[in-house]
């Protein structure tokens, strides 16, 4: 495949309005203009990988301005003005390059000195107003060794999109050095949310409607206390607590999701509905976690802002083992998933499950697993060879979480857990967040080295 047509842009119409996916609706309901929030400078994800190979920094540049070409969500802006709400796409531009001479690093300080660096990206702020909604940073080691850093806006991209980005740049830039690469087809952004809204006016998924109606009927989302008062009027930003789970607990874990036939996650899904109870005193447990948003196979290598909210609603009043806990969180995963519907259409079904971000003194914790579809490990294309930096565990300050709380949780390549809690300092105290991974992973260590002993709940 040639560059022009690796990168060939859909031919549009930059005064178009293209309508919002139901995503980018529901990004907007959070909205704190662009000071804060979901379309604040923090609301980013960084993604870092060491890089083995001759770098041509100008060859690169290039390449990123081919990237932004092959995606135009990387070039879009979301409107919410009194004329409406919609998506403004515009011309490509090539993204900011920062190169850094980190020549001084002894070989022995050169992971650290890369994930220092990762972490200095992260702690940024970057405008939603600087098109393209990415930016990228480059330091070399020497000239076989170096660490390439991409930033973007979170309106644009997820942590798939992260990994897409990476691989279509090592493609392009591979092309320009001459090497050829067969780098799949991408559709547009702006093709998913006009097939999301065509699909839901032309088949408004009764049967999944009625699942969420039933299943949520009642039911409310699982709020924590808070240790602050939202009517503190506390400033507001986003600290984080990192930890990891090692190797050996990984692979209980994913020795016990294969003797009950459940993923990793529901397993970790699990041991976190037990800590929920345990902290909140209540056995009907309804946790916010994400779906990819990408069951259509055909926008899988498509870069977007696809995750889904999603409500899991399990009851384990009544379970005596682990082994129960986690056959009922099973079964929830498997409905969920298998109705899911965007976040919007679960509300109309649902008007009273948020009615806890309302209250003065409860907030929400949203649980997420993930585990990257793309390979980021030693892959090779063309001269360069790029391994993703997997562990920032020292690293305080992150992006942006719009309210209340985020659980992260990744396997990475080392087969350990790597977690990530992101909580308001408003709302919380840092030593709430240190707690309860502590009793997480004591959780967790507990229950899949013996998931048939007697379980406290509450």
């Amino acid at each position: 495949m040639s560059i022009s047509e690796a990168t060939r842009p859909i031919a549009q119409d930059t005064t178009e309005r293209v309508p919002l996916s139901f995503n980018q609706e529901f990004l907007v309901m959070f909205s704190s203009g662009e000071e804060e929030g979901p379309f604040g400078p923090q609301y980013n994800i960084v993604c870092g990988w060491r890089v083995a190979g001759l770098v041509d920094t100008a060859v690169l540049r290039d390449a990123l301005g081919d990237l932004v070409v092959r995606h135009e969500a990387l070039r879009t802006s979301i409107v919410n003005d009194p004329t409406g709400r919609y998506q403004q796409i515009f011309p490509p531009d090539a993204p900011e390059l920062t190169v850094r001479d980190l020549r001084g690093v002894a070989p022995a300080d050169r992971d650290q000195a890369a994930g220092e660096l990762v972490n200095e990206a992260e702690a940024g702020s970057y405008s939603i107003r600087d098109l393209p909604l990415l930016r990228a940073v480059f330091g070399r080691f020497d000239e076989q060794d170096g660490v390439l850093v991409l930033i973007a806006h979170h309106t644009a991209v997820d942590e798939w999109s992260m990994r897409l980005l990476m691989r279509d740049l090592a493609a392009l830039y591979a092309m320009r050095r001459g090497h050829p690469v067969d780098l799949p087809d991408a559709r547009q952004y702006q093709e998913y949310a006009r097939w999301q809204l065509s699909s839901a006016a032309e088949a408004p998924g009764t049967r999944a409607r009625a699942y969420w109606r039933d299943k949520l009927s009642g039911a409310q989302i699982t709020a924590t206390t808070t240790d602050h008062r939202r009517s503190e009027h506390l400033p507001k930003t986003t600290s984080w607590h990192r930890f990891a789970i090692p190797a050996e607990s990984t692979s209980a874990i994913l020795k016990l999701s294969r003797e009950t036939r459940s993923s990793p996650f529901m397993i970790l899904f699990a041991a976190y509905s037990v800590l929920l109870s345990r902290t909140t005193g209540t056995t009907d447990i309804v946790v916010p976690t994400f779906s990819s948003g990408r069951a259509q196979a055909r926008f899988h290598n498509t870069v977007g802002s696809f995750f889904n909210f999603m409500p899991l609603r399990t009851d384990i009043a009544g379970c005596e083992t682990f082994r129960q806990v986690v056959e009922r969180a099973r079964v929830t995963c498997m409905e969920a998933y298998s109705h899911d519907i965007p976040f919007a259409h679960v509300l109309e079904e649902a008007p009273t499950l948020m009615a806890p971000l309302v209250e003065d003194d409860k907030a929400v914790c949203a649980f997420q697993v993930f585990r990257s579809p793309v390979p980021g490990d030693h892959e090779v294309v063309g001269d360069l060879t790029y391994s993703e930096i997997p562990r920032r565990l020292d690293q305080p300050i992150g992006g942006d979480v719009p309210d209340g709380a985020l659980w992260q949780l990744e396997i990475d390549s080392s087969g350990e857990i790597v977690a990530t809690l992101g909580f308001n300092s408003n709302l919380y105290t840092e030593r709430t967040f240190t707690e309860m991974a502590t009793e997480f992973r004591r959780i967790l260590d507990e229950a899949v080295a013996t998931p048939d002993a007697s379980l406290q709940l509450i």
